[in-house]
């Protein structure tokens, strides 16, 4: 099933590199980060897109890196990084290219995919975003009644939701004054209600994100706020304040909306790789046309680092290989993300579909079983608040916990010396973390605070985390979209040497299709169902029992 011209399916542990890196992992435990930084590691601190990335605190010495560069080699990790930049068909169970890096792409490339000029394809609907977008943002757009858009309800699930509803929350220093936006995607009534019940109809657009009109969750959010809106407004309304996401023309034009305004997207994007396509409409209302386009130029730049610099000088390539020794050799099984800026308080969230969505694989491109560790379980919060809630862990728990560590150099919110002087105070708290986490305390250093005997042990703190330090100038659309960007090309370089396919998502199919068999069971007020396991028999029995009352 190799897509043609990218690597063949290799067992990655059968390379020279995979060997020797095994051995030296055995040698590497007695290493401490804090030996390792009193050599020089200037050649671990890396720069790109303007964002610098210090894995100056990994877990890692020159002869580990050497093996890892020779691994991302032995690995095809530079074949298939050409073959997705060329448009080949590396998603092989799909029979799909990977082309999320055509979506920022300039309008002056060129780039042939299955005999279409996607780039041509890619700016016709970025046209007609910017478009749709100025006309809500001045005015000229209106809802049936003549109302001002104020509101925009996204409805949307898994990247469709995650990608915008993070970019808002990170961008929103740059969010036109009177506009809001809001996100729905869980299918518990909970959500959808409490967005819409303080907002008014009038003053409000939805746009319904999903690629084939279908998706249950969002769908049934979809037709609650279509209710609601008829309720005050009436049918003809629909067409003013609903606008789709999808490629389902037919579909979207049943529920009520002008296919005029209806974006469409490829099969070739990914949904979790799709917040800088049509999906990320309400970022591009919100922050204008011109934030969006600079949100694509930060995209554009950390890609064009990552497709042509040098592994060893490559920051995402490095951030990736980094992973796989953190993952594979030194035995660490989580990384948390610790973002010390409330603008990115959504991030770790997003990166969890990101990273394990894409790696989180049993089998090989070829369909044959793994054998060895892949993806990591990756989770966070945002510093401060973290500190006082499961650092603990990190510092004197009995699993190590690989660290990367986010922090914006300038604040966003207008800066007088009050902000600067709270700005510092978390950055300090940052770089302490960074420290600490890697550095630690030993049990003499405690004794040398005049700590008594009996509280030494409680005190040490270990150290020798794994921590990235990675600092954007400011969260600003760019920085936004170079961060992201690095990131999906370390999850693309793990996935890589690990021999999967990053890019498709079949784990998430059988417990969508067996709900709906679950669901049929509960219209039907019946728990005998043969299809299903005798444990979530009696639970449904037992729901069937409850909802009576």
């Amino acid at each position: 099933m190799d897509a043609i011209g990218s690597p063949p399916v290799i067992d990655p542990t059968s390379t020279p590199a995979w060997l020797a890196l095994t051995e030296h992992a055995h040698r590497c435990r007695s290493l401490t980060v804090r030996g390792l930084l009193d050599e020089p590691r200037d050649h671990l601190r890396l720069r790109a897109a303007g964002i610098g990335f210090d894995y100056s605190r990994q877990r890692v010495d020159d002869e580990a890196v050497r093996l890892l560069v020779q691994l991302a080699r032995e690995t095809g990790v530079e074949a298939l990084r050409a073959a997705m930049f060329g448009g080949e068909h590396i998603n092989v169970t799909e029979d799909r290219a990977a082309l999320h890096t055509a979506l920022r792409l300039p309008r002056s490339a060129s780039l042939e995919v299955d005999g279409q000029d996607v780039v041509a394809d890619v700016h016709g609907v970025l046209q007609r975003m910017s478009d749709f977008a100025e006309e809500v943002r001045t005015g000229e757009w209106r809802g049936a009644t003549g109302e001002r858009i104020s509101e925009i309800v996204n409805i949307g699930i898994g990247g469709s939701d995650l990608g915008p509803a993070m970019a808002y929350r990170a961008l929103a220093q740059h969010v036109q004054p009177g506009l809001r936006c809001h996100f729905v995607s869980n299918v518990d009534p909970a959500d959808v209600v409490r967005v819409l019940t303080d907002l008014d109809p009038e003053r409000t657009l939805v746009i319904v994100a999903s690629k084939t009109f279908t998706t249950a969750e969002t769908m049934t959010n979809a037709h609650v706020a279509r209710e609601w809106l008829v309720a005050r407004v009436g049918e003809q309304g629909v067409p003013r304040h609903f606008v789709a996401v999808s490629t389902n023309t037919d579909a979207v034009r049943d529920f009520g909306i002008d296919p005029a305004n209806m974006f469409g997207f490829w099969d070739w994007v990914g949904g979790r790789y799709s917040m800088d396509s049509a999906i990320g409409l309400s970022t591009m209302i919100a922050i204008g046309p011109v934030g969006f386009r600079a949100l694509l130029d930060g995209f554009y730049a950390m890609d064009e680092h990552f497709r042509s610099a040098p592994l060893e000088a490559n920051a995402p390539a490095m951030m990736g290989l980094l992973a796989v020794w953190n993952r594979d050799f030194l035995s660490i099984p989580t990384t948390a993300v610790l973002p010390y800026s409330q603008d990115l308080a959504r991030f770790p969230a997003y990166l969890q579909q990101l990273t394990m969505e894409s790696n989180g694989k049993r089998v090989r491109r070829d369909g044959t079983p793994v054998d060895y560790p892949t993806g990591a379980v990756y989770w966070g919060e945002p510093g401060t608040g973290g500190q006082h809630s499961f650092y603990q862990l990190l510092h004197q728990g009995t699993d190590d916990v690989a660290c990367d560590i986010i922090v914006s150099a300038l604040p966003t919110v207008e800066r007088t010396p009050a902000v600067d002087e709270q700005h510092d105070m978390l950055v300090a708290n940052a770089l302490a973390q960074a420290s600490v986490l890697s550095v630690g305390r030993s049990a003499q250093e405690v004794r040398d605070s005049g700590v008594t005997e009996e509280l030494v042990e409680h005190k040490v703190m270990p150290g020798n985390r794994p921590v990235s330090l990675v600092m954007l100038p400011q969260v600003s659309p760019f920085t936004l979209g170079a961060l992201i960007s690095a990131y999906e090309h370390s999850v693309f370089v793990q996935g890589a040497v690990w021999q999967i396919n990053s890019f498709d998502q079949w784990g998430v199919e059988l417990g969508k299709s067996v709900a709906l068999g679950i669901l049929a069971d509960i219209r039907a007020e019946r728990s005998e169902d043969a299809n299903l396991d005798p444990a979530t028999r009696v639970s449904l029995s037992d729901y069937l029992e409850q909802r009576k009352g």
